[in-house]
């Protein structure tokens, strides 16, 4: 096979994530992008140095189009509204994108300036969201915590299947943000109870 004409690390990626949405990231490997890509394996490396650059590289896509989806959905609108948009197109995000999703799960690692800027990016926008609720610093990042354990934990069950009995799952997502506002005004207020 020839090398395709037009090749270059952007498509590189959107195939990729395009390969992990349709069949997971586990199966994003240099020889299953080559064959989807109809290339050979070695072409690849004239663009990215091996399958852990183009994981990375993924990640920074993954997060970049998470971010787009959420502040997408919260323009125009704040505070609680913005906690429900946001935490919406989150969910949505996951559902769509299952594989893409998976590699944005990650930490950084360290000296990695380009996965920092697009986590930190994310990081900035749920604390942005969450500014008006007044929750001082340390306590907003407590607070991003909570909501991206929630966010997570609700995606990945309903990714799963693991969501069984028949009831609406938008009205169990409001009412786990609902609660988690709640929680979140009783941290501002001083009642949150017990110390770790």
């Amino acid at each position: 096979m020839s090398p395709r004409a037009g090749l270059d690390t952007h498509t590189l990626v959107l195939a990729a994530a395009e390969l992990a949405d349709e069949q997971g990231i586990a199966e994003v490997t240099l020889a299953g992008l080559a064959a989807k890509l109809g290339v050979r394996s070695p072409s690849l490396y004239n663009h990215v140095n091996g399958l852990k650059e183009l994981r990375t590289l993924l990640a920074i896509h993954g997060l970049e189009q998470l971010q787009t989806a959420m502040e997408a959905s919260i323009v125009g609108i704040s505070g609680d509204a913005a906690v429900h948009a946001m935490s919406r197109a989150y969910v949505e995000f996951a559902r769509q994108h299952p594989g893409l999703y998976e590699t944005t799960l990650r930490a950084p690692e360290e000296g990695n300036t380009s996965l920092e800027e697009a986590g930190g990016q994310i990081l900035s926008l749920i604390i942005n969201v969450l500014a008006g609720y007044e929750l001082g610093e340390e306590g907003g990042l407590h607070a991003v915590r909570g909501l991206r354990s929630i966010l997570h934990g609700f995606a990945s069950l309903k990714n799963q299947g693991g969501f069984g009995m028949p009831l609406d799952l938008e009205v169990s997502l409001t009412r786990l943000i609902k609660t988690f506002i709640a929680g979140i005004r009783c941290m501002r207020s001083g009642e949150e109870s017990g110390k770790e």
